[in-house]
């Protein structure tokens, strides 16, 4: 009785925290460059003397699934999708350098080439400047030219592209950060210009997943509903004997 209750309370939370994990999948099935996030869970028993019998299901983080998405072309000049395992470099929120696959670049009012969300983008040597009223071209290799009315294309900096040889960490950002701190630029690295890399969460999947979820939920629920009964049955015997 102890034992299927605390199995049924720990796979109901286990599976709470699932939901929280293919939700958040979904949210972002249509978001530019997203890694679907993976989750396990592992039986840990508790220590103790006379606990034994009982165990708890723990969270076991399993990372991101590395699957490129698919590539659309947009024929917009600052849109680049980056090939293989290439990572594009930015600046986080805090101020430490974070990679991303999401590739739609803006100029920022300061003449700074950043993301659609504001992150500043990470060349070479550092921001990459772009002078006012220039039209921007990102080539296969990453370099940034801008051509301002009436000249020529003129290079202005080379995105830092990162090929990461072990699995990188997402962070509560959103961002992945290297497992041993910043990366090296990989000049091997390439993108397509005028195109962007799409989420690789599956709708219909993750649909089916937290039905599958749903389900569980319930059944832990009746598992633990059932052992109560069971409990009050054997309170009520004792008590005639």
């Amino acid at each position: 009785m102890d034992r299927r209750i605390y199995l049924s309370m720990s796979g109901a939370k286990a599976t709470m925290q699932r939901q929280d994990v293919l939700a958040n999948n979904l949210a972002n099935v249509s978001t530019n460059g997203f890694r679907e996030e993976l989750q396990s869970f592992r039986a840990v028993p508790v220590l103790g003397d006379g606990a034994s019998t009982r165990a708890y299901a723990l969270e076991t983080t399993t990372g991101y699934n590395p699957a490129p998405g698919n590539v659309v072309a947009t024929g917009r000049s600052l849109d680049v999708a980056t090939k293989g395992n290439a990572w594009l470099t930015v600046q986080g929120l805090d101020g430490t350098e974070a990679y991303t696959r999401a590739g739609s670049l803006e100029v920022s009012a300061e003449g700074t080439l950043v993301t659609r969300t504001g992150l500043t983008v990470i060349g070479g040597g550092g921001p990459i400047s772009v002078p006012p009223n220039a039209d921007v071209s990102i080539a296969g290799d990453g370099t940034v030219s801008a051509r301002v009315p009436g000249g020529v294309p003129a290079p202005v900096g080379r995105l830092k592209l990162v090929t990461p040889e072990t699995p990188l960490q997402r962070r509560e950002d959103g961002l992945f950060r290297g497992p041993a701190g910043d990366l090296d630029a990989d000049p091997a690295a390439q993108v397509q210009d005028s195109a962007l890399e799409s989420s690789n969460v599956s709708a219909v999947s993750t649909m089916v997943a937290m039905i599958a979820a749903a389900r569980q939920f319930e059944a832990q629920m009746k598992s633990m509903q059932t052992a109560e009964k069971d409990e009050q049955q054997a309170q009520q015997l004792l008590s005639l004997n």
